[in-house]
């Protein structure tokens, strides 16, 4: 009697639901649910089948992955520090000024760094007593005021454009920002001031060592970028004998003596005209060289 009443429900389940008689297994092997595996009526009490749904294939995976749209790159931005210096921007103000006006004076708030992006700028130092002295002759691609950002609160020296200049102004602050952000543009300002350190050192070793006369033709081979990359300047701005005397740490008589001396060798010459520009050549590194 009760293998006749699981006859008759079992055939009445199926029969409702012929739906799931397609799908390859049996409704009370399943369950009513889908969920929770029945006992076969075929099997014992103790043992269950569950279905294992069908393996997918990969190729057909592979497929499918493939029409999807590639992932969107990423925003990798990079820096460009010439960029940085060669445009305006926040905190960053552009400077046309003309030749022998002055850029930053000895004595004013240093509150800024400039780049001096083409021409020539002097630096210069005047004592107490009212005694000034050169200390430098700039030219494209350097950096002047830097002091401001070691924490000097007034400027210690001054600076004055040789030549119409275009200058870049920078706050200190914005530099100071972008210096610790980019370092592409931090490693760029570290170089400048290492190699601008070791011409200081040689300045001073030749100053303690070296006659006058090599001191000269030394002073002259640097303002033409003679030993630098590039082409050097075949003509440099007309500069004073008094201004010569300074940087090379002489006399002004004595300047003019070497002066004369190197032009009657062909070492130099004056190229004339209204800016009176002083040609440089080659040979006179064979002052320098020379024992």
């Amino acid at each position: 009697m009760h293998r006749c009443f699981r006859k008759n429900v079992h055939d009445a389940l199926n029969n409702a639901m012929p739906g799931q008689r397609k799908r390859g297994y049996n409704v009370l092997e399943r369950g009513v649910s889908g969920g929770v595996p029945m006992a076969s009526p075929r099997e014992s009490k103790g043992s269950t089948k569950i279905a294992v749904p069908a393996p997918i294939d990969p190729k057909s995976r592979r497929t499918r992955n493939s029409s999807r749209p590639p992932p969107a790159p990423k925003n990798d931005r990079k820096f460009d520090p010439q960029l940085f210096l060669d445009t305006i921007g926040e905190g960053r103000k552009a400077l046309l000024v003309p030749k022998k006006q002055t850029i930053i004076a000895q004595g004013d708030p240093a509150d800024a760094i400039f780049y001096l992006r083409t021409g020539k700028v002097r630096l210069t130092v005047v004592s107490k007593d009212g005694k000034e002295a050169t200390i430098g002759i700039l030219s494209d691609g350097s950096f002047f005021g830097e002091g401001s950002l070691a924490g000097q609160t007034l400027r210690m020296g001054s600076a004055t454009a040789m030549t119409d200049c275009a200058v870049l102004r920078i706050e200190k602050k914005a530099m100071v920002d972008a210096l610790h952000r980019e370092h592409t543009l931090s490693d760029l300002f570290v170089a400048y001031l290492l190699t601008r350190n070791i011409r200081y050192e040689e300045d001073l070793v030749d100053q303690l060592f070296n006659s006058s006369e090599k001191r000269l033709a030394r002073v002259l081979l640097m303002l033409a970028h003679f030993g630098k990359e590039g082409i050097p300047e075949s003509v440099i701005p007309k500069l004073s004998q008094e201004t010569l005397a300074e940087m090379v740490g002489t006399t002004r008589s004595r300047v003019s003596f070497f002066m004369n001396r190197f032009r009657k060798l062909g070492f130099i010459n004056y190229a004339g005209g209204a800016e009176g520009g002083l040609q440089v050549h080659s040979s006179l590194l064979n002052v320098v060289l020379h024992d």
